[in-house]
């Protein structure tokens, strides 16, 4: 296990940092990105960022008419290709299509996720968040990995969330074919895969100039919620009984534009070239936890587990090569 690389590096910026503040001064005139989710919610904001500081920008998207309006209503004019992270075929036609106009990709945010939603199979009866969120970017890192090479300094930001907490990789029954589902389990899992699935791919990128970081965004209102119920979430406490957000809630959730910041940072900082690999939140490195003391920051040492990251490097090449 290597935890010993998630200390706080002093970033400058905070929680409630905003997008154009940490991308005051960054010029990313002639770079290349894919944002995936970068239609909507914290997406969204990512992708406005990384155009106005100059960066070539496409989207993935699994509901064209939506993107489309979403991305005019923001008066943004990228370019958008056809994908579904759950189906695998549409994730390498998507890489392909990418291919035929660019050798270069700077960066790769792998943004887009379903948190919390019903049991779900897609696949070869996979789970479908831990398909999503985990084996469909995995594939599509694998995928677009040459052209990551060829820039000579890419950074892969991949989405992790504060929800890892909830479960490390379950190994023995990934995809709930023996046990009861649990929506939230099954979503914390992912995001623990999300961390891992960065670190290993910093260790396998570190010869070639490809970085990668994971990120939690924060707790932001976002169409992520949109499997959630109203009762569950004042159940949890995020509305109260008439459906708003207390002031506690308010002053720890962010805006979408502040939930990108930690993302944008991990995508271009130059205090961190010299890391890599790192789970982040707050614009920051996050510090190492242990248990739930701190319950809503830091890291847990299953999602710093070089071993474990390399176990699931294994398990989802097995997986993609049996679909």
């Amino acid at each position: 296990m290597t935890t010993s690389d998630q200390t706080p590096i002093g970033s400058g910026f905070g929680a409630k940092s905003s997008a154009s503040e940490v991308m005051a001064g960054i010029d990313l005139s002639g770079k290349t990105a894919i944002v995936t989710g970068g239609y909507s919610g914290i997406g969204l904001e990512t992708t406005k960022a990384l155009v106005a500081a100059g960066a070539d920008v496409t989207v993935p998207v699994r509901n064209k008419e939506k993107a489309d309006k979403n991305l005019s209503e923001a008066g943004l004019n990228v370019k958008t290709i056809s994908m579904d992270l759950g189906d695998l075929v549409s994730v390498q036609n998507f890489a392909s299509e990418f291919a035929g106009s660019h050798d270069k990709l700077h960066l790769l945010i792998n943004n887009a996720g379903i948190m919390a939603c019903p049991e779900t199979r897609v696949g070869s009866g996979w789970e479908a968040q831990f398909a999503t969120n985990h084996i469909g970017h995995f594939l599509l890192t694998v995928e677009l990995a040459p052209y990551l090479k060829n820039a000579n300094g890419a950074r892969v930001v991949c989405l992790s969330s504060l929800a890892h907490k909830r479960s490390p990789i379950r190994f023995e029954d990934v995809h709930f074919t023996k046990g009861e589902y649990e929506k939230w389990e099954a979503y914390g899992q992912s995001k623990t895969a999300n961390a891992l699935f960065a670190r290993a791919l910093n260790k396998r990128g570190a010869n070639d100039g490809v970085k990668a970081f994971s990120v939690h965004p924060g707790g932001i209102f976002t169409p992520l919620q949109r499997h959630l119920e109203q009762e569950e979430m004042i159940a949890m406490g995020w509305l109260d009984e008439n459906g708003e957000m207390p002031e506690a809630v308010k002053a720890i959730f962010k805006t979408p534009d502040q939930g990108c910041s930690t993302t944008l940072w991990c995508a271009t900082s130059a205090k961190l070239e010299a890391r890599g690999g790192e789970y982040c939140e707050d614009c920051d490195i996050s510090e190492l936890v242990t248990d739930d003391a701190a319950r809503f920051t830091g890291v847990m040492p299953w999602a710093c587990d070089d071993e474990a990251a390399e176990k699931l490097w294994t398990v989802t090449e097995a997986m993609i090569a049996e679909a």
